[in-house]
């Protein structure tokens, strides 16, 4: 994950996160994000400070935070860093995490609701639902738990009266998950007016997410 090294991985969240914020996934300090990144073999992440804008945020704004939990940078780390912490530690395979308050993921959170197979690009989120953990404090140990938990097998969650966390095995994937689970959220938003919409039963999405491990993999010979 480390290869060009760690500015390069500094320049990569910031064009992410003003990405974010460019299409309005994020707002002012609004949500996080935060990259693996090992230090003297220590392992730890690079993540977004708080209270700090997209429009303003620099590379060398980022602060790096320890699997034990010390921080060095000139700011203090996202309060959410924990969480970022906890889904590490539950999921190897991932390498970024991508923390939004988009407008229609957090509506739909504020509900209770997570989403179900309604469409078949909920499998984005490497399952059939995206799941929706209860209401916990923000920076609390509790939400870290909850977002271990719901991201186990899962590459997305939503976040009770809160908004949307996003999990990849880069951060390019990580937006990508992000952005479409919000696009998800408008559209079941959309239908719930008029009924809860069918589902796709489990054999449909089993196919779809059958599909979805080779979907633009495959090179011409």
């Amino acid at each position: 994950m480390n290869a060009g090294g760690e500015p390069r991985l500094r320049r990569e969240l910031v064009r992410a996160a003003r990405q974010l914020d460019a299409i309005g996934q994020n707002r002012g300090s609004s949500g996080n994000l935060s990259l693996r990144c090992a230090r003297g073999g220590c392992a730890g992440m690079l993540i977004t400070p708080t209270g700090m804008g997209a429009a303003e945020l620099r590379p060398r704004d980022l602060v790096w935070v320890g699997d034990d939990g010390s921080a060095q940078g000139g700011w203090q780390p996202s309060s959410e860093w924990p969480f970022h912490r906890a889904a590490y530690r539950r999921r190897p395979d991932v390498t970024a995490i991508v923390h939004t308050h988009a407008e229609n993921a957090a509506a739909l959170a504020c509900l209770g609701r997570g989403l179900p197979a309604f469409h078949y690009m909920v499998a984005i989120a490497g399952g059939d639902s995206v799941p929706c953990t209860p209401y916990h404090l923000f920076g609390s140990e509790a939400l870290s738990q909850a977002v271990a938990e719901a991201l186990a097998e899962r590459d997305a969650c939503l976040l009770a009266h809160h908004g949307l966390v996003a999990a990849g095995a880069t951060l390019a994937q990580a937006v990508k998950v992000a952005v479409e689970v919000e696009s998800l959220c408008a559209i079941y938003l959309k239908l719930l007016p008029l009924g809860e919409p069918p589902r796709l039963d489990a054999a449909q999405m089993a196919a779809v997410l059958a599909r979805f491990r080779s979907y633009g993999r495959a090179r011409r010979g």
